[in-house]
């Protein structure tokens, strides 16, 4: 797998300066936490997932997780259980038949419930178990954390050698969580949990849906979640926590759930130039039809994700794909910085002026900051400098007539 896939060699080598690198459930932890990106949500119970994955259906598709827990209604666990072996079964038939490469698999992971059915689960599936890259772990908290990651680290204790490791990825998304009282005890019990299975943990990720739902409160698609105060309060302390860089998680940012039209009060939030200078007029379709879908709130929450250290982000629907996974590439400042600065980490300069004579690089304040640029580089791919990433957006689009529960 590799981002940006839908590109032609000349289309690529026009856009990139450095392009981005391959990926699969194997690659190193490092990297493999930054590469789950914009993370789709499906139910369990959807029909056709490996057939979509096989057909590529969903253009630029890197990262499925499917969903046995709040899209499957409580009386079709059972059901969607054993759709999850038929998806897995025919994904693995599909590998073994030269059908479907490696190149063409996307992350896969499966959200469960509770710690006793992910035993179940990785009992049931056997060999299966091998398609998933990990597990997304809902309502994680002080009280279940332990059980799921002894199940992981049992399950990864006693795999065999070739299999891949099976990664946790909690879901911060409880009361004890957003309620300040009890927030900062409750954070510091799960950094204990995560900490003493840090070989497991592949992302930290964070549940608004069920957070605003506490307070009877849904964003608008013309806000961010950074404008809801408590949760943005509450983001900031989880970010304060585990994102310390002597020992940080990759945090990924919360559901973004609208895809379509709606009556507007605010102007719209993106600027016309850069669609213009980069695509012409098509670029001012382009840009409209995004305005029309109500992704340019999207586009804004998700620059609010990046700047506040958070990488990737849940989705609802395939529209939201492209402009996540374009937003997170790495322009060519930035990479030019990143690069100098830790070049010049030699003890023999404390600040210098940037390549692109607009601001000065400090590089013992810059230093962390240099090594998760080139660390999204590689996964992401740097742009040319004269390039934006509106240019990853358009031409391959297609309508998605996607239905969450079909």
């Amino acid at each position: 797998m590799k981002y940006f896939n839908f590109l032609s060699l000349e289309e690529e080598d026009t856009l990139f300066f450095s392009s981005p690198v391959s990926f699969n459930h194997r690659t190193s932890k490092d990297l493999l936490a930054y590469a789950v990106g914009a993370a789709l949500y499906m139910p369990a119970t959807r029909t056709h997932i490996a057939d979509d994955i096989m057909n590529g259906k969903h253009e630029g598709l890197t990262t499925i997780i499917i969903d046995l827990e709040d899209a499957v209604g409580d009386d079709q666990v059972e059901f969607a259980e054993q759709c999850l072996v038929q998806h897995l079964t025919q994904l693995m038939t599909y590998m073994e038949t030269g059908m479907l490469s490696q190149d063409q698999m996307p992350l896969l992971f499966a959200r469960v419930r509770s710690p006793q059915q992910l035993e179940r689960l990785i009992d049931t599936l056997g060999e299966l178990v091998s398609m998933l890259t990990g597990v997304a772990l809902p309502k994680f908290c002080v009280g279940n954390g332990r059980a799921y990651f002894d199940q992981i680290r049992k399950y990864n204790q006693r795999k065999p050698d070739h299999y891949p490791v099976l990664y946790g990825m909690p879901i911060l998304e409880t009361a004890s969580i957003i309620y300040r009282e009890t927030r900062w005890e409750t954070l510091l019990g799960l950094r204990n949990i995560l900490d003493e299975n840090v070989e497991y943990v592949l992302n930290v990720r964070i549940g608004a849906t069920d957070f605003s739902s506490l307070f009877g409160l849904r964003r608008s698609p013309e806000l961010t979640i950074y404008d809801i105060a408590t949760i943005r309060d509450c983001i900031s302390d989880i970010i304060n926590l585990f994102g310390r860089m002597d020992k940080p998680y990759v945090i990924s940012g919360p559901v973004w759930e609208y895809f379509s039209q709606r009556e507007r009060v605010f102007k719209p939030q993106l600027r016309q130039t850069p669609f213009e200078e980069t695509l012409g007029k098509s670029g001012l379709h382009l840009r409209m039809k995004y305005i029309t879908n109500t992704m340019d709130g999207l586009m804004r929450e998700v620059m609010m994700d990046k700047e506040n250290g958070i990488v990737g982000k849940t989705i609802i629907h395939p529209s939201h794909i492209k402009p996540v996974q374009a937003m997170y590439v790495v322009t060519h400042e930035e990479y030019s910085d990143a690069q100098d600065i830790i070049a010049r980490n030699d003890g023999s300069l404390g600040v210098f002026k940037s390549n692109y004579y607009n601001k000065m690089n400090e590089i013992k304040p810059h230093l962390s900051w240099a090594n998760r640029i080139l660390i999204r580089s590689q996964i992401y791919g740097v742009l040319h400098e004269q390039q934006h990433f509106v240019g990853l957006l358009p031409k391959h689009e297609q309508q998605h007539n996607y239905v969450p529960n079909s």
